[in-house]
């Protein structure tokens, strides 16, 4: 490895280390159900963000919420103290697709109609409105 690309590797790891962040894989919907609970957080505070996916009707804020509360615990422990509110925001919450698995259901006169069952990865990650205040 070149001292460029070392340098750069280690500037994005410590980078990372003042992230917390967790990551939902292979979720079974599809990345637009996904997205459309993603985009209803994105940018709140997180104790607000998961009074609003504890009420929604989504399916997928379930699983959206679980991993929020997964990404605030990931915080606290690098930080060694409990989240307060207001504190913390989600910085950002991204949904890529996953792998999708292709079936056949049986049609009329011998034919048969795909299937495709849609998955995703969701990313969520989050940090301190102070830390963007003094960036400023």
């Amino acid at each position: 490895m070149s001292a460029r690309k070392r340098i750069s590797a280690e500037q994005r790891k410590e980078n990372r280390k003042e992230v917390a962040l967790a990551v939902l894989k292979n979720a079974p919907s599809s990345p637009r159900k996904m997205r459309y609970v993603a985009d209803m957080v994105r940018g709140m505070e997180v104790f607000k963000a998961l009074g609003v996916l504890k009420f929604s009707s989504k399916e997928a804020s379930r699983r959206v919420e679980k991993l929020l509360l997964s990404a605030i615990s990931n915080w606290e422990q690098k930080n060694e103290r409990k989240a307060e509110t207001g504190e913390l925001y989600i910085k950002i919450i991204s949904v890529d697709e996953g792998a999708t698995l292709k079936r056949l259901r049986p049609a009329p006169q011998g034919r048969g109609y795909r299937i495709r069952k849609r998955s995703n990865h969701v990313t969520i990650v989050v940090d301190t409105y102070k830390k963007e205040q003094e960036q400023n």
